[in-house]
This record gives C-alpha cells, structure tokens and sequence, in this order.
C-alpha cells in the first residue's frame, strides 16, 4: 500500500488521466497525496528554444492552475496537499518527491517523438531517471 504520492499536473490535457491512474491506486488509510504544478522561471524561460510554447500571463496561469488543483483535491478520498512551485519541472517535482518522501511519483507523458522530443525535452524521462521513488508515466491514450 501507498502512504505518499506526489502527484505531477501541467495543466494539459493528460492530466484527467493522470488524476484517473490516481483513482486506480491503494492506499493507507494515512496516506497523503501531493498535487503538484511547478511554473517556469524567468530564467529557465529565457533558455526555451523559440519554437517552444511560451507561457501566458503568470498571473492568470498562477489562479488558473490552483483552480484546476483544488477541484482534483476535492474528488480525492484520501488527504492532499497543494504544492505550487517555480523551477524547473524534473528538478522540482524530484525535489517535492524527496522532501515529502514519497512511494510514488505519478507524472503524464505528452508522447513527444523525434525532433520535437529533441527540441521540448522530457520531463518525465529525465523524473523516471532521478528520483529516488517508482515513477508512474501515464501515457496518451
């Protein structure tokens, strides 16, 4: 059984399925899941490659974001906390995953191929290399 599981949402459309794999899952009765976003500094923005997808207003995407976590957190049956953060996605949800010493990260996979793997990166590969827990990729259907 599962006692700490940080939970990694973008904001796109996988995450549903990845809040559906969550449903999947036995847990403690103590369990606690972590839902986590983490925002793009300036710093790491400035590094994109300019055919990357920019981000919109902070913000908006800021309250946005929250919004969307806090109605995944009211349909869970377990307790959860929220963790926003800013940085750069691997290295942040790795980090939370190692404060929060969880049993699982449960992180979505976007299915990039080729040349826009090579230019975007994979978060979830670079999570599934690092952490220190089993990572679940969920996957595109």
């Amino acid at each position: 059984m599962l006692n700490s599981v940080l939970v990694a949402l973008d904001g796109s459309d996988i995450s549903e399925r990845v809040i559906q794999a969550l449903d999947n899952l036995v847990f403690s009765k103590d369990a606690k899941v972590i839902l986590c976003h983490v925002f793009l500094t300036p710093e790491s923005e400035m590094e994109l490659p300019a055919d990357r997808p920019q981000p919109e207003s902070p913000t908006f995407s800021y309250f946005h974001i929250e919004k969307q976590l806090q109605l995944y957190q009211e349909k869970l049956s377990v307790r959860s906390e929220l963790e926003l953060v800013t940085g750069d996605p691997a290295e942040e949800i790795i980090r939370l995953a190692n404060i929060y010493k969880t049993d699982l990260i449960i992180i979505g996979s976007r299915g990039l191929m080729g040349m826009k793997r090579i230019v975007q990166g994979s978060v979830s590969s670079q999570v599934v290399e690092e952490a220190n827990c089993s990572v679940l990729v969920v996957k595109p259907r």
